[in-house]
């Protein structure tokens, strides 16, 4: 055993009653596991954790596995989840087919009341493969996942230099057929360096074992020098889950979101939306969404309308380091102005995959609109593309406190025939992201 290491393990001992100090020089990984061991029945939850982290820096890979899942479990006992689940997700860095500590790690962060990505560790467990007795927790688990009563946040703030704050052409004039118009600056496409914070709380409340109330209030920001490009949105939620015996569950929920923009409200608006969620197999997970939404826009009442919103996305596990998921989406966006009527419809792609101790991924997503009638003075209605493509990564082994370092280059592309809804846009976010 390395000195510094047979050095860690003496100072730690020294409160114990073990053997004197001479006794401890060239103990082995498993006496200064059994050293650990005793300190934690002990009521020495420190002098343990001094052991377990010497023993986490061992040049064996097998050593350092155990020595971080051990601490893991001696981190939850004092209430440290955050700090276990990045301790187990080192281990899978290391070790992506470790079933049982991405079993573990899901149980972690179902704890934590982050139960999507839970479900997620359990089908990249199973695209790995699972032993018959593993493979029999595993089914025991995500039955019960459902069920347990979590409390969870997320929390994201990154600074986003962008391209085009406002989303706005970049074209100083537009031909309306008849004559052209020239923009004013504010309606043209503005550059700027904003923050963009983002978070999101949420509850589980059971009423039985199959029934649960879901609380949830979510918001976001991009906040900049200039105020009259700032966006906040508010959105606050309540629903009631059922937990199918097969795994499935339904959510009827309702809430309301309030969006203002350049420090005045820009939309108000209610919805109601019904989600269904039925695992595929072992390795992934469907998802269908229908809902209905009555929007007021007090700038502009020739907005105000109903709208009507359907998705279903497949969630699958790829390997036990690689995931992707596939969207399907379309809407009908009713207005007392047909100009701002519109039908649409998309597809979008995500892929992701673990790198070592960071998380790579990707997506891309295309969509049509098409208007019902003119609008303002144009003398057609709008027919438009939008695509949008983003690659990013967080980067765990960079992490301080919890916190991981999130990158993402986001370019955006809108084709429109309506000139003041055609353009370009390029952003960067990096910021830090925590779940709690």
């Amino acid at each position: 055993m390395p000195g510094w290491l047979a050095a860690a393990a003496f100072a730690a001992t020294q409160s114990m009653p073990v053997a004197p100090a001479a006794e401890l020089t060239g103990l082995n990984p498993a006496q200064l596991f059994a050293l650990a061991e005793r300190a934690r029945a002990n009521g020495r939850p420190r002098d343990a954790q001094t052991l377990l982290e010497a023993l986490t820096t061992d040049p064996d890979p097998e050593i350092r596995a155990e020595a971080r899942f051990r601490l893991a479990g001696l981190l939850e006992a004092q209430g440290r989840r955050a700090e276990a689940a990045t301790l187990l997700r080192r281990i899978l860095d290391e070790k992506p087919d470790a079933a049982r500590v991405r079993v573990e790690l899901a149980r972690l962060l179902t704890a934590m009341g982050d139960t999507g990505a839970a479900a997620r560790e359990l089908r990249q467990a199973q695209a790995a493969g699972l032993p018959p007795d593993i493979a029999r927790i595993v089914d025991q688990f995500r039955t019960a996942l459902r069920s347990r009563a979590p409390i969870g946040a997320t929390f994201e703030i990154a600074i986003a230099p962008d391209s085009n704050v406002n989303r706005a052409t970049g074209r100083q004039t537009l031909d309306t057929g008849l004559f052209p118009i020239e923009l004013s600056p504010d309606a043209r496409a503005r550059s700027g360096i904003g923050v963009a914070p983002s978070g999101q709380l949420y509850l589980r409340l059971p009423l039985s074992s199959r029934l649960s109330v879901l609380p949830r209030l979510s918001g976001s920001a991009r906040l900049y020098e200039e105020d009259s490009f700032n966006d906040i949105q508010i959105e606050p939620k309540i629903g009631l889950e059922h937990q199918g015996a097969d795994g499935s569950r339904v959510t009827l929920s309702g809430g309301h979101d309030w969006r203002w923009f350049g420090g005045s409200i820009f939309s108000r608006a209610r919805s109601v939306t019904i989600d269904w969620l039925r695992p595929i197999g072992r390795r992934g997970q469907l998802t269908a969404s229908a809902g209905t939404s009555w929007a007021r826009f007090p700038r502009n009442s020739g907005q105000d309308g109903t709208g009507h919103q359907i998705s279903a996305t497949y969630e699958f596990a790829v390997s036990a380091r690689a995931g992707a998921a596939l969207t399907l989406s379309g809407a009908r966006q009713e207005a007392r102005d047909p100009g701002f009527a519109s039908w649409s419809g998309g597809l979008s792609a995500l892929y992701f995959h673990q790198l070592g101790r960071a998380s790579l991924f990707g997506s891309a997503a295309i969509r049509r609109l098409a208007g019902d009638g003119p609008l303002f003075i144009f003398p057609q209605p709008r027919r438009e593309w939008f695509l949008r493509g983003v690659v990013g990564g967080t980067f765990r082994q960079l992490s301080v406190r919890g916190f991981a370092p999130v990158v993402r280059v986001v370019a955006e592309r809108n084709i429109s025939t309506v000139g003041l809804f055609d353009y370009r846009r390029l952003a960067v976010e990096a910021g830090l992201s925590r779940t709690f």
